[in-house]
């Protein structure tokens, strides 16, 4: 209020041309409608329209002699209120309109809220889905995988010898090398380990962590998963 009668003074005054229209109310009104405000306040408030201090309290002091606003004195200092009376005081229907407004506005923006989390939801789903050239990029690298592994699976129907005799052979004799070697290190190991632990006062467990030792089955491995090559080859060896 106290903006809206500062800003009809300086209408008075011919400065129009500084006053854009409710640009002076908003300075003003954000700091508060109501809020008692000193000269100072005032002519920081309108530092942009170039307005001395000297120019403020003259205003201010002749809107509180015509009883647009009122003040108060505090020492030097004056502070200049805006009239209560000069509000329009909402009667107890105006009040009930008022909040049933409010609680239509509310209502509404519950509903608006909820349609923007909806649609903020679906942007995000097809953000997450694959463009429609990176759906044809895929589409071709997964066509040339049906062809090549079509292209296998002919060679295999047809009989084709995919590893040579020869090679096969050499595979063979080096996997089964490799196995008989961890056989022939893990019995090593154990007749080693059987001597050191024999008489042993240590819990043969603890004793094993303690030096950080771990045996085939702690990582999940035995002869028996990987020696079936090895029995196939003997049985092979045998048939002949």
């Amino acid at each position: 209020m106290l903006a809206h009668f500062f800003k009809q003074y300086l209408r008075a005054l011919h400065l129009d041309d500084q006053v854009e229209e409710g640009g002076l109310a908003l300075e003003l009104g954000n700091r508060s409608e109501t809020k008692p405000l000193n000269s100072q306040n005032v002519a920081d408030a309108l530092q942009k329209y170039n307005l001395k201090k000297t120019a403020v309290q003259k205003a201010l002091d002749t809107l509180s002699d015509n009883g647009q606003i009122s003040f108060k004195e505090y020492g030097k200092q004056k502070i200049y209120l805006a009239r209560q009376d000069k509000f329009k005081i909402p009667n107890k229907e105006e009040l009930d309109q008022m909040k049933e407004d409010i609680r239509n506005l509310q209502d509404a923006l519950g509903i608006q809220k909820k349609a923007i989390t909806e649609v903020e939801a679906e942007i995000k789903a097809l953000q997450s889905n694959l463009t429609l050239e990176e759906i044809r990029t895929k589409e071709a690298e997964l066509l040339s995988e049906v062809d090549e592994m079509g292209s296998k699976l002919s060679k295999l129907l047809s009989g084709v010898v995919l590893v040579k005799p020869e090679d096969k052979k050499l595979i063979e004799g080096t996997y089964i090398e490799k196995i008989n070697h961890w056989k022939r290190r893990k019995r090593m190991f154990k007749e080693l380990w059987d001597a050191i632990t024999e008489n042993s006062p240590k819990d043969l467990k603890e004793f094993k962590e303690e030096l950080g030792l771990e045996y085939d089955e702690d990582i999940g491995v035995s002869f028996q998963m990987y020696g079936e090559l090895d029995n196939h080859s003997k049985k092979r060896k045998i048939a002949r």
